[in-house]
Formats: structure tokens, C-alpha cells, sequence
């Protein structure tokens, strides 16, 4: 248990319900929102807190504001229209976005929060929904320290490491860094296995020999089987890969960084949404290999 603080929670999606339900968990109280208000119903007959009816009422009173929406756009709607959390956030209060979004959109966070006389923290999170669900979030925060202080251990609530790295949108661009390192092991790990199936080698064996060494990656040991087995329907889809690769790579253009597999790697999961994969997990890249092969 901590001290009970009032929070608010926009976005009851499949990483922000189990995020909500550690906060009350914790003892705090809720209010949350969520676009298909049932959710929100349904979140609280589990856990308690109250639903409410726009984000603007979510906020109205909530020491931090969560929210943990799609993309850009869905930020903006939930925090920036007339019903929006920005038109009811309070003075000295915190705004956390935990959207996967783009350093531009932070950095307008913040001035709409600072506008109000609030503060703004851009919060993206690693783990996928297994990490939710279990608490163990790595968190990537942008934003001033004593704000980052301030919430450091309400997010704790369902973080296993959350570290500040450094101003507004700092957070957006470790979270860039993430993603475009997962698409390249991804990708390797779906030709070394492509390999090892054409080469009429046992799965299963190679890959219990080279997880011993240094080709050994959180990818490799949670992924690998289900490749194998050729299991996709879960896990984070290729339409948010998509997404934040596309993010990742329109402000690689624009600091002058050069990402040549990550653009290649980004055009092999459009592939894949062709064959019908838009919402299969990341590691299905490895059927991009397959299907070219029968």
C-alpha cells in the first residue's frame, strides 16, 4: 500500500487496464475513461473507482492524469479537445502520457499542460501486455526531475524500472531507440530460424543451444517457440510496430541518423500486413519468409 493519492486513467486498452488496476491495487482512487464506456464500467465492477463520462471529468480533481491511448491523433483527441483532459486538468497537477507518440506531440503536451499551470511527463513503456498485467513495465520518461519525483512511485505501481532521460520528449525518443532495436532482432531471429527450418535442422534444439550464448535475447526466449509453431494471433501487433517505425524513422530524418534496416524491416511488415497479418504479433515476420519459400 502507499498514501492514497486521486488519479485519473484515459485509455482502457490492453496495457492500460492492468496499468489502472495496479494503481487501485495500490490503494489509490480512480477515475477513469474510456472511449467505449463499458470498459470503463466492467474496470470498475473489478476494481472499484468511478467512470467517467469525458476525459475533461476524468482529470477535474486527479493529482496525476494517465493516459494510455493509440497514436498522436488519439492523444490529441483525449487531451486536447473541448472535453479533453487539458480543459480540466488543475493547477499544480501531473499529466503522464504512457502512449507510444512522437517527440513533437510531448513537447505540445507540455505547453498545453504548462498553459494550465500544470506539468507534463511523456512516459512511454516496454513490456508489452504480459508487463502489464504483471507489473513489471520499463518506463522511459521526459520531463522536469522534481515533477518525475513526484510520480516516480505511484508509477512504480506498475513499473519495474522507470527511469527520467532527460527534458520533455526525451522519453518519446528512448522509446524510438527501443523499437527500432526489437525490428532488427525480430528480423534476425526470423531468418535464423528460416534457416534452421530449411536446413532440416530441430528447432527446438537450436534454439535451447544458442540462447546459452550471446544470440540469446528476450525476443529469442519468449518468441521463438510460438514462431515456431506458427502462433501470432497475440502479443503486440505489426499495425503499432508500423506505427512507431514510422515515427522512429520520420525524426531519423530529421537529426540526420541513418537506420537503413530499420526502413527495410518496416517495408517486410507491410508485407506482412498484406498477407492478412495486421494484427498478428511482431514475430511474424518469420512467415514474410515462409510464404515467399510456398
Amino acid at each position: 500500500m502507499t498514501d492514497s493519492r486521486r488519479l485519473a486513467f484515459v485509455g482502457l486498452g490492453v496495457m492500460g487496464y492492468p496499468m489502472a488496476g495496479h494503481l487501485a491495487a495500490a490503494g489509490h482512487q480512480l477515475a477513469v475513461y474510456n472511449r467505449t464506456q463499458a470498459k470503463a464500467e466492467q474496470w470498475c465492477v473489478e476494481h472499484g473507482g468511478s467512470v467517467a463520462n469525458t476525459p475533461r471529468e476524468a482529470a477535474i480533481g486527479a493529482e496525476i492524469v494517465f493516459m494510455c491511448v493509440g497514436n498522436d491523433d488519439d492523444v490529441r483527441s483525449v487531451a486536447l479537445s473541448d472535453d479533453g483532459v487539458m480543459s480540466g486538468v488543475e493547477a499544480g497537477a501531473i499529466v503522464v502520457d504512457h502512449t507510444t507518440a512522437s517527440a513533437e506531440l510531448a513537447v505540445e503536451l507540455e505547453q498545453a499542460s504548462n498553459a494550465n499551470n500544470a506539468h507534463f511527463l511523456d512516459a512511454p513503456v516496454s513490456g508489452g501486455q504480459a508487463g502489464a498485467e504483471n507489473g513489471q513495465l520499463t518506463v522511459m520518461l521526459g520531463g522536469a526531475e522534481a515533477v518525475f519525483a513526484r510520480a516516480e512511485t505511484v508509477i512504480g505501481c506498475y513499473a519495474k524500472s522507470a527511469r527520467l532521460m532527460g527534458n520533455v520528449g526525451a522519453g518519446q525518443l528512448t522509446k524510438m531507440v527501443n523499437q527500432v532495436c526489437i525490428a532488427g532482432i525480430l528480423q534476425g531471429l526470423s531468418e535464423g530460424l528460416h534457416l534452421a527450418e530449411k536446413a532440416g535442422l530441430d528447432l527446438e534444439d537450436v534454439v535451447d543451444v544458442i540462447s546459452q550464448g550471446a544470440a540469446q535475447s528476450w525476443q529469442m526466449d519468449n518468441r521463438a517457440g510460438t514462431m515456431m509453431k506458427r502462433e501470432f494471433e497475440f502479443g503486440f501487433a505489426v499495425k503499432w510496430m508500423r506505427k512507431d517505425l514510422d515515427i522512429a524513422l520520420a525524426t531519423a530524418r530529421k537529426v540526420g541518423a541513418r537506420m537503413p534496416l530499420a526502413g527495410l524491416v518496416d517495408q517486410f511488415y507491410a508485407d506482412v500486413q498484406a498477407m492478412g497479418g495486421n494484427r498478428w504479433d511482431t514475430s511474424s515476420l518469420i512467415e514474410r519468409l515462409r510464404r515467399v519459400e510456398e
